[in-house]
């Protein structure tokens, strides 16, 4: 994002919109919402490129649907139609795995109880072979330290979340058709703009965005917000509460049991909070 933001803005003396474009549509593809808005702005505005409104209008759909207010407020003011239109360049990018590399690993200290204990027991039901050339798990907890912030997450609880959902492996799938690290549904990926659910940092991406999402949709109680990450928030707000589904408070019991805490600070508020009164406080 800095290198792009670099050529952008001609550091070295000269601007380089395309080469801008570019890495904004690398790091765009992999969720990264800053990118996103950048990239629609510059479309919008025919920067380095013919201006396209539809483009920058699909651009920011996906940041909107990613739980970006700033993006909203673009679109309101742009009064661009609706449209049907998949969010691209206008070109085949193949920058995913350059923006991939741009992350270092960073220095990652285990000291919480997440890190001390077996867990092939506790990744039930997930098939997929890790394969050479998957990230190891330490680079994977460097990415998740870098990129839980960004979000306003507490590294720990997406880290116990992993844990849960794939042991750490890229390649997880469930019999639900849950994908990746932070197991996806197709559904999910495509509500916040992950087109490979098996690629790591998308899936990253997509499973913080819709955490952030749902901590802000049930404030104040991370229970529920897990509980809508393992069963929908409709069918949490189904049951006014925590499912009765043995599958989902289990899923509760393991995470908080990882994280080491039963709350979450407050994050942005990227949606209006929900209205039910919960009844299950079990």
């Amino acid at each position: 994002m800095q290198m792009a933001t670099d050529y952008e803005k001609a550091r070295w003396g000269h601007h380089d919109y395309g080469r801008a474009r570019q890495l904004y549509c690398a790091a765009a593809r992999l969720g990264h919402t800053p990118a996103q808005l950048r990239l629609a702005w510059m479309y919008a505005n025919g920067v380095g490129s013919p201006q396209d409104r539809g483009l920058a209008g699909a651009w920011l759909r996906v940041a909107v649907a990613g739980g970006s207010a700033e993006a909203r407020r673009f679109l309101a003011f742009l009064n661009y139609p609706p449209r049907d239109r998949d969010p691209r360049c206008t070109w085949d990018s193949r920058f995913d795995e350059y923006a991939l590399v741009e992350i270092p690993v960073l220095p990652v200290e285990d000291h919480s109880p997440i890190y001390g204990e077996s867990i092939t027991t506790w990744a039930e039901g997930i098939g997929g072979e890790a394969a050479a050339g998957d990230p190891s798990v330490r680079q994977i907890k460097s990415w998740v330290r870098r990129l839980a912030p960004q979000y306003g997450l507490e590294p720990d609880l997406v880290l116990a979340m992993i844990r849960v959902e794939s042991n750490f492996n890229p390649r997880a799938r469930s019999h639900k058709n849950a994908w990746g690290l932070m197991q996806l549904i197709p559904e999910t990926a495509a509500r916040f703009g992950v087109r490979d659910s098996t690629h790591p940092i998308q899936n990253l991406h997509g499973g913080m965005a819709y955490l952030r999402w749902l901590l802000a949709y049930f404030p104040a109680d991370l229970r529920l917000a897990l509980a809508g990450y393992n069963a929908g928030e409709g069918a949490v707000e189904k049951y006014r509460g925590v499912p009765p589904y043995h599958e989902t408070r289990q899923y509760i019991r393991k995470v908080l049991r990882f994280y080491g805490r039963n709350s979450h600070p407050p994050v942005e508020r990227v949606v209006n909070p929900s209205r039910i009164v919960p009844t299950d406080r079990q």
